[in-house]
């Protein structure tokens, strides 16, 4: 594998497909590649910006999914290329830093997100997370770069994120609305454009308000007009 391709680029900022195709030994989470064909199609039809290749914008946006994918999806993170592994640092809103080590362990959503009101982090795991928020956003959770304010080495950007809610989120109804984040972010990195480390900054109780709010779901036992009582009797005949 070379680490850089025709238009003299790092592997690791060339299109995130590009990096799957060229990581032919990975360690994979899920024993098989991630397959971003749905994604695409998202993109292609609900992403607001369309950065020209070979810009700083594409580059950096690149170079973020590339780091998204291989967080998700290779298991090793002695294999993730997008970053300096060893000296790796991830924040969110000035918070704890976190290593490499950590977000492979773990998984982006708890790291980031930590423990509130209606998601606790400290009780759910890398599988459990992942499986929380791809059933609440079915279709998907794109994101995309907007805006990039600094190159290198101090990379600073915003982003947006966004989904379909369109599955429960815990025991919470969905709304069917198109539920998006708004972040801002520093990427500190090497001359080959390696992340050293990374801040993210952005609402996490916005973003967990729109997903509880269409309040709790009303269980089969609740609905319509029945006995009120009729769930008691249940209990009463089965003690």
């Amino acid at each position: 594998m070379t680490s850089t391709q025709p238009n003299n680029l790092p592997l690791w900022v060339q299109d995130r497909d590009t990096v799957i195709a060229y990581s032919t030994h990975a360690e994979w989470r899920y024993q098989t590649p991630p397959d971003y064909s749905r994604s695409k199609e998202n993109l292609a039809k609900e992403s607001t910006r369309n950065h020209l290749e070979g810009t700083l914008e594409a580059i950096v946006q690149n170079l973020v999914r590339t780091f998204e994918m291989e967080v998700s999806f290779k298991s090793n993170p002695q294999q993730w290329l997008s970053v300096v592994n060893d000296q790796l640092r991830v924040s969110t809103n000035g918070g704890k830093e976190y290593t490499a080590a950590d977000l492979s362990a773990q998984g982006t959503y708890n790291l980031f997100m930590a423990d509130s009101q209606h998601y606790k982090a400290s009780e759910e795991s890398f599988e459990s997370s992942a499986k929380l928020f791809h059933s609440t956003f079915p279709q998907g959770f794109p994101w995309e770069l907007l805006e990039v304010y600094s190159g290198p080495p101090n990379v600073t950007f915003k982003w947006r994120h966004w989904g379909h809610f369109q599955g429960a989120y815990k025991d919470f109804a969905p709304t069917g609305e198109t539920v998006e984040i708004i972040g801002m972010s520093v990427a500190h990195v090497t001359d080959d454009l390696k992340v050293l480390s990374l801040e993210h900054y952005f609402d996490n109780n916005l973003f967990l308000e729109k997903l509880t709010a269409g309040g709790k779901q009303v269980s089969s036992e609740n609905k319509g007009g029945g006995c009120p009582f009729s769930s008691w009797f249940k209990r009463s005949k089965k003690s």
